[in-house]
């Protein structure tokens, strides 16, 4: 496990990714926090909600969130690094995709790709946590949502 985690911090020093990687776990972390926030929201300006259909519409906003962050950011550093590649390719005038460079064009997009998506899931799922008590019948001494 640790001869794979000094690998995978190899890979993200030599594609300089690990700004990268912390950037787009911030700013997605954001995207479900605010997400959270605006359902919770529509919450307390709606009608009273049983709390199991306010944790499941959390839930599914969490999914969808995460899986958005998974996709796009994969989609846009692939193409990132795949052009990142080849032009390194063009300077080295050799193929170089069995390299390091090679396999962190290859590593990279999967890294950035988990923690976009992991992050804005993560959030989310602290976020809805005073609905998950609601619904096991643990009091908080107030209720998820004033009402």
């Amino acid at each position: 496990m640790l001869h794979l985690y000094r690998q995978l911090r190899f890979l993200l020093q030599i594609s300089r990714s690990n700004d990268i990687v912390r950037r787009y776990f911030v700013v997605n972390g954001f995207d479900g926090a605010l997400t959270m926030l605006g359902l919770n929201i529509g919450f307390y300006l709606g009608n009273p909600m049983d709390p199991s259909v306010a944790l499941s519409v959390c839930l599914g906003a969490a999914i969808a969130l995460g899986m958005s962050g998974l996709c796009s950011a994969y989609i846009s550093e692939s193409a990132e690094r795949t052009k990142w590649l080849n032009e390194l390719k063009g300077a080295m005038l050799e193929d170089i995709s069995k390299s390091a460079h090679g396999i962190a064009a290859q590593v990279v997009p999967l890294l950035v790709a988990f923690a976009n998506g992991l992050a804005p899931l993560l959030i989310a799922l602290f976020i809805t946590l005073p609905w998950w008590f609601a619904c096991k019948g643990l009091e908080l001494g107030v209720p998820p949502v004033e009402a």
